[in-house]
């Protein structure tokens, strides 16, 4: 995985790559801040949250101290009250008395501390002294032997809190303390929760959980008002309860002070995250807009440090292509200016040198062709043609005359006067004449075609140019025929643009794709063709020349493109 980064990383563009480099060391530094500052406003966000939670918190501890505290007044209210000491102590004889101490003593105490503290619900005795039952306010003691608190009541005057088995009350119990009575009283007041925990629904407006529990961690009163998907994930009590809770809630907690009971607040952390999500949205639009910056920088300076390497590689594709008529120059004087200078003087250099061996080649040529025209000589060829078509006419050979005229045809437009320029409709006669002779010489074993557009007969090209192709497609093509049918030859010329083009294709044998660029650069089975090609590609230049299609088993398509003016050193 990493090789092929690296690959594709090395075979990018230039300009890509400096984008590129541009960009990292750029936005690096302002990702890594950007990051760095939304996780410490995080940070503070949330160590505010947890100084809002810590302070509502102690707030609401305090005010629960204090209720607990008034409701511990109350009992001692009770408890060290003389009156109420003696009635539940004494030995009544007579119910009278017994009345008396209820009407006089008991009930006006108890309405008095109901009535100072509305969360108190009801006030009840317990007692082995054998007093008649009041209602709710005394009761025999062995009604209470089944109760949670019993035990503990019974071993200790200290005043303790419980809650009620259907976790709706608090209970404060309180064994009277006697020096010298063998009665056991047990006073226990029931608290409403509900109204001791009043503001417990109204700490926050939303998203909070507020929990009372005991040392062991068992939940005795618990509200919550969080939704959405912070509630799926709401912690029990005994996770609460444990030190690190919870990545995903902020929890504070608090012991209440006269009992073994701690209070415990918390909130969802998106709760608190959600305050930054602003603050979030700010930075990543100031990141992105960085990065937009850093990009049309990047951009700029690459297109200002690369253009001209670009330019320069244009160029060097143009010399590979053979093309070396153009001008570069640089007015910049760093490394890459003085390397295009440079460049410039290597391509003026090389341009000198290329047309001179063209300029040698072509006169090579020239000089090769007029060797091969001078060792036939025309009039004693013409003479003898002339006598041979005369007899041939004498002795009723039609074929035999028809031959020589043709061989005369053919002659006198390849040698040309010994010229190398020619006519198409020249170029065109001396074809037609070889395909005939061949025609007769195959016993008219092919057919031929010819489309010749009438507007290119008078423009000039050089000789000798479509008799080796039509040459090539009988004795390469048509000969070696293996398909049923007739061969056939077609021959067309026609002009497109400024340019002259000459197509010969025949249904032959064809010749693999391969063989179709071979035979224009190497030695083979196809010198005359590969000579042409040549001819044209220095005459005319790029652009022009010879091209070949072809299918194996099916035919073969020989496609020559000149120019309908010939170069002005013609």
């Amino acid at each position: 995985m990493y090789a092929k980064i690296l690959h594709r990383i090395k075979n990018m563009g230039f300009r890509k790559k400096i984008t590129g480099i541009s960009l990292a060391i750029s936005l690096i530094p302002v990702i890594l801040l950007g990051i760095f500052s939304y996780g410490q406003m995080r940070s503070l966000m949330l160590e505010r949250e947890s100084l809002a939670l810590r302070e509502t918190l102690r707030q609401e501890t305090d005010h629960l101290n204090y209720k607990l505290e008034s409701y511990l007044s109350a009992l001692n209210l009770i408890c060290w009250n003389e009156g109420i000491r003696t009635s539940l102590s004494k030995d009544y004889e007579t119910n009278v008395d017994m009345y008396l101490a209820y009407r006089d003593v008991i009930d006006p105490m108890f309405l008095t501390v109901r009535s100072l503290n509305r969360d108190i619900t009801s006030i009840s005795v317990y007692t082995d002294n054998h007093m008649n039952p009041h209602g709710n306010v005394l009761r025999p003691l062995e009604e209470a032997a089944g109760e949670a608190w019993f035990d503990q009541a019974c071993r200790s005057t200290a005043p303790f809190f419980q809650i009620s088995e259907d976790g709706r009350s608090i209970l404060l119990l309180c064994q009277f303390y006697y020096k010298y009575v063998p009665y056991t009283n047990i006073l226990c007041m029931t608290i409403d929760l509900a109204s001791a925990l009043d503001t417990a629904d109204s700490l926050f407006e939303d998203n909070y959980g507020f929990l009372m529990a005991s040392a062991e961690g068992e939940s005795l009163f618990r509200f919550t008002n969080i939704s959405g998907e912070a509630a799926a994930d709401m912690p029990d009590s005994g996770a609460l309860t444990q030190e690190g809770i919870s990545r995903d809630y902020l929890v504070e907690s608090s012991a209440l002070e006269d009992t073994d009971w701690r209070l415990y607040l918390y909130r969802p952390v998106e709760e608190a995250a959600a305050a930054i999500r602003q603050i979030t949205y700010i930075v990543l639009f100031m990141i992105l807009v960085c990065i937009l910056l850093v990009s049309c920088t990047s951009a700029g300076l690459s297109r200002l440090v690369v253009h001209p390497l670009e330019q320069l590689s244009s160029y060097i594709a143009k010399v590979e292509s053979g093309n070396y008529e153009f001008t570069i120059t640089s007015d910049s004087t760093d490394e890459v200016g003085r390397l295009i200078e440079a460049f410039r003087k290597m391509t003026a250099n090389l341009n000198h040198l290329v047309n001179e061996v063209l300029r040698a080649k072509i006169a090579q040529q020239k000089y090769e062709l007029k060797i091969l025209q001078s060792q036939i000589n025309p009039h004693f060829l013409y003479n003898s043609l002339s006598l041979i078509n005369g007899k041939a006419i004498m002795a009723g050979q039609q074929d035999i005359s028809q031959m020589a005229r043709l061989l005369s045809t053919f002659y006198r437009t390849m040698l040309n006067k010994g010229s190398s320029i020619t006519t198409v409709e020249s170029e065109l006669e001396n074809t037609k004449a070889y395909i005939s002779i061949q025609r007769m010489m195959h016993s008219d074993s092919f057919d031929v075609t010819y489309d010749i557009a009438g507007d290119v007969l008078s423009f000039p090209i050089l000789n000798l140019l479509l008799q080796p192709l039509a040459e090539n497609a009988i004795i390469h093509g048509l000969d070696h025929k293996e398909t049923p049918g007739k061969g056939v030859l077609s021959v067309s010329c026609y002009r497109e643009g400024e340019d002259i083009v000459f197509k010969v294709m025949d249904n032959g044998c064809g010749m693999p794709e391969e063989e179709c660029t071979r035979i224009l650069s190497a030695d083979s089975r196809g010198y005359g063709v590969k000579n042409v090609h040549q001819r044209v590609c220095l005459y005319y230049g790029p652009g022009y020349g010879l091209s070949y299609r072809s299918t194996n088993g099916m035919g073969t398509c020989a496609v020559l493109r000149v120019s309908d003016s010939l170069p002005p050193s013609e």
